[in-house]
């Protein structure tokens, strides 16, 4: 009997001892962390593209010189609105020497020309008299009087060109000395006026300046900026993985850093058939009409942001997209999806497009699915000490 007992005991603690390790190895294997879930639920997703650039004016014009010299007076300020036609500055000529006499004995020049073409005239004149005589009386043939007379009438045409010549030259010597000329009158080059109306918005140039002449050979100093800040557009670059998908006249909507909670509304106009190379990335430039609201000033320059929607589609089988895990291999995507508590399995989806917080979900997920939170931590707990 004793016998049988110590038996009984001897299995009982071989149970006791069993069922102890098994119950430390199962509280060894749970995890430490409780997963939660979600479900998958209708929304509507739009697909964007954002471009970083900046609004400028539609068009912006320099307004330069016709003649090189210094900066007399400035009558206009930035921020100035002015009409096509007002007056921006004033230019004081500074003379080339060599050019100046060079214009100088042009004048001399067509003064003894002048004075050769008067006495071949006179000259002319008396032989003219003298043969006309000689026709009216038979001795000379009508065509010998008639070259006589074509001869006079081209000494005229000298002389009256010997006078052109001295006048241009007389101006140009005014122009080159002075800047302008008497008979020229609203078109002194001297004064630097607008060519359109609108907005003054840079002027580079101050007092005292050397300016330089726009030409063939060079583009000459600017001495004002001028445009309209009532068109304005966006300019900004798009990565090449989307610039693929614009189209023209697709709607934007232009974010000014300068002005909050405000969005102005756009349409794209052009799209840069080339693209250049930034840091490794191709950025392609866009350009799209802002329309302006009166409410807000805009100024010229202002860092914008324009979110472009590539694809937009409602009432859809969404899912955050931070419940998505890729395979390892594959790259596709999956979710694990609760079977029991704390108990979860793998289940391949097909996702569609994405705003960057919810993704589409085309198939192998229903909104009553419960999907697990995989990406939850627990916070760290720290034992206080105290002294």
């Amino acid at each position: 009997m004793k016998k049988f007992f110590k038996i009984l005991l001897v299995v009982l603690l071989v149970f006791m001892v069993g069922f102890a390790g098994y119950y430390i190895l199962k509280s060894n294997n749970k995890s430490p962390i409780t997963f939660t879930t979600e479900k998958a639920f209708k929304s509507e997703i739009e697909e964007k593209a954002v471009a970083t650039g900046k609004v400028v004016p539609k068009d912006e014009v320099a307004i330069k010189p016709q003649i090189s010299g210094i900066i007399d007076e400035i009558y206009v300020k930035e921020g100035q609105q002015i009409k096509a036609g007002d007056l921006i500055a004033k230019i004081k000529v500074v003379p080339d020497v060599s050019s100046l006499t060079a214009a100088k004995n042009n004048i001399s020049s067509n003064k003894t020309a002048l004075k050769t073409a008067e006495i071949n005239l006179k000259t002319q004149q008396g032989v003219y008299n003298r043969q006309k005589t000689l026709f009216e009386k038979g001795v000379i043939s009508a065509n010998d009087f008639e070259n006589i007379e074509n001869t006079y009438q081209q000494t005229k045409q000298s002389l009256e060109q010997s006078k052109i010549n001295l006048t241009q030259s007389r101006q140009n010597y005014d122009i080159i000395k002075t800047g302008t000329t008497a008979g020229l009158g609203s078109i002194a080059q001297t004064q630097i006026r607008a060519t359109v109306s609108g907005t003054i918005l840079e002027i580079p140039v101050k007092e005292g300046d050397q300016v330089i002449q726009s030409n063939n050979f060079n583009d000459g100093t600017s001495i004002a900026t001028i445009a309209d800040l009532n068109k304005m557009i966006f300019e900004g670059k798009v990565d090449e993985a989307e610039v693929g998908k614009l189209k023209i006249d697709m709607p934007l909507k232009v974010s000014l850093g300068a002005i909050q909670d405000k969005e102005f509304d756009a349409k794209l106009k052009f799209v840069a058939p080339k693209g250049n190379e930034e840091q490794g990335a191709v950025q392609f430039k866009i350009e799209g009409e802002v329309a302006l609201d009166d409410n807000y000033f805009v100024r010229a320059g202002y860092s914008a942001n324009a979110a472009i929607v590539l694809q937009k589609k409602q009432d859809i089988l969404v899912i955050r997209e931070a419940l998505l895990q890729f395979d390892k291999e594959t790259q596709a995507p999956y979710v694990e999806v609760k079977i029991g508590d704390q108990e979860f399995e793998r289940r391949d989806i097909e996702i569609g497009i994405s705003d960057g917080i919810n993704v589409e979900v085309l198939s192998g997920l229903t909104d009553s699915d419960e999907i697990k939170v995989w990406n939850k931590t627990e916070p760290l707990k720290i034992k206080s000490t105290s002294n």
